[in-house]
């Protein structure tokens, strides 16, 4: 028998999960591991709450979760109630699916100013993340500058505009859409260090900031190449220009409340204010011949009351685990860390692709581990780790529990929602015992 322990229930852990039930059929038992409560991960907490068709993919993981050979093992912190090391103990093989949920820091003059966060705390914020769902970002201003140029800023934008009849099918948390409701907002920015041709927004969510009921796109036709140099584009990232291309020919906006600006070729490289940030510097920048921005020395100033930048993220460090710090993940090669050890998802790779990319990596892993672990090497696996935990008063939430807790959140869901989340693990844990 083969003992396989997951790390992280997120579209990698699951895709991983399935490909080993795949390739070892009943000669294998798989536990995946998370710290909190409920499975699912990226799905849950990182896919926008408008986006609910995306959020399907998770009966896939469902049905893999339900199996008799895996087993979700909730409310488990590894570092904290178990180490690394013991899991290798215990395990055939450890696969790190974790995901990348840190924040690249934007190392820039005034960026621990008041008012300027991360995307995985702003979107943590209005998806409920238990870690982040007290956050509490500053609302009451006009200005918002959102800095980056892939789909994580168009979310954030997009949320930023909606009203709260736009949202009435989602599953935002309900404090974020209270605060939403009663924000200042009158003019997002998007900053993009290169031009259109460079970004990394797919053209369906770009096509849903043209279709907001009070907020309307706007682009300057002059950062807009020749339209010729579009077909060199692949057929996306053409559609997305062409997109673009709409913005800047359409209508200005009258009658709408919001603006949302976009600023291509544009650097940040400080953030002005006092104590809580009250504009981004930012100088104008020219492609090399590379495709590389480079700065003209052309400064200006944008008022901002609040800043989001997504300019990426970064895997968590566990103790113990061999850290790629410039690539922001677990070093590895094709996916092995160490004999044993393993990550997969953005946990090995960085965070680059879509949900779908996830499979085939855990596949790939899948054919690796079968090389190395063979039959198994009689190793404790569940009984073990079981008995550790109970050892060390850690109670552990199953797939079962967190089916109670989700029916809980469904019966609590506003008019038209999906669900309202629980955003705090104690309410969680009362919600699975019937408290």
């Amino acid at each position: 028998m083969r003992h396989i322990a997951i790390v992280g229930s997120g579209p990698a852990g699951y895709y991983t999960a399935e490909a080993a039930q795949k390739a070892f059929g009943e000669d294998v038992r798989i536990d995946i591991l998370d710290r909190l409560p409920t499975p699912f991960g990226l799905i849950r907490f990182g896919v926008a709450p408008d986006h609910q068709s995306i959020k399907k993919v998770a009966r896939r993981y469902e049905k893999v979760a339900l199996s008799d050979n895996v087993r979700f093992v909730g409310h488990v912190s590894v570092g904290e109630d178990i180490a690394i090391a013991e899991l290798m103990e215990l395990y055939d093989a450890v696969v790190l699916a974790t995901g990348a949920p840190h924040d690249r820091t934007l190392d820039l003059p005034g960026s621990d100013l008041a008012g300027v966060y991360g995307s995985a705390s702003f979107v943590g914020w209005y998806n409920g993340h238990p870690d982040f769902a007290a956050v509490d970002p500053p609302l009451d201003g006009r200005d918002v500058v959102v800095i980056g140029n892939g789909n994580v800023a168009l979310d954030v934008a997009r949320i930023l505009s909606k009203t709260r009849a736009e949202f009435e099918s989602s599953d935002i948390a309900r404090h974020a859409l209270d605060a939403l409701d009663a924000a200042g907002t009158r003019t997002i920015t998007i900053l993009g260090r290169r031009g259109p041709h460079q970004i990394a927004m797919t053209p369906k969510e770009l096509g849903e900031l043209g279709r907001l009921e009070n907020a309307a796109p706007s682009v300057d036709p002059s950062d807009l190449p020749p339209e010729a140099q579009d077909e060199g584009l692949e057929p996306g990232q053409r559609k997305s220009v062409g997109i673009l291309r709409e913005f800047a020919a359409g209508a200005d906006g009258a009658g709408k409340g919001k603006t949302i600006m976009f600023d291509f070729f544009a650097s940040p490289v400080e953030l002005l204010g006092e104590e809580r940030v009250e504009g981004v510097r930012v100088e104008r920048t020219e492609l090399d011949g590379e495709h590389r921005p480079r700065g003209t020395g052309e400064t200006y100033d944008i008022p901002a009351q609040l800043v989001v930048t997504c300019i990426g993220y970064r895997s968590p460090r566990i103790e113990g685990v061999p850290y790629d710090e410039g690539a922001g993940r677990f070093a590895n090669e094709d996916g092995r860390i160490q004999p044993g050890l393993y990550c997969v998802g953005w946990a090995r790779r960085g965070p680059t692709g879509t949900i779908g990319t996830n499979r085939p990596d855990g596949y790939e892993l899948v054919d690796r581990i079968a090389q190395d672990i063979g039959e198994g090497a009689g190793k404790a696996g569940r009984a073990g780790l079981d008995a550790l935990l109970e050892e060390r008063g850690v109670d552990i939430v199953t797939f079962a529990d967190w089916q109670k807790i989700d029916e809980a959140e469904v019966a609590r869901a506003m008019k038209g929602a999906p669900r309202e989340k629980f955003v705090r693990v104690e309410d969680m844990i009362a919600a699975h015992r019937g408290e």
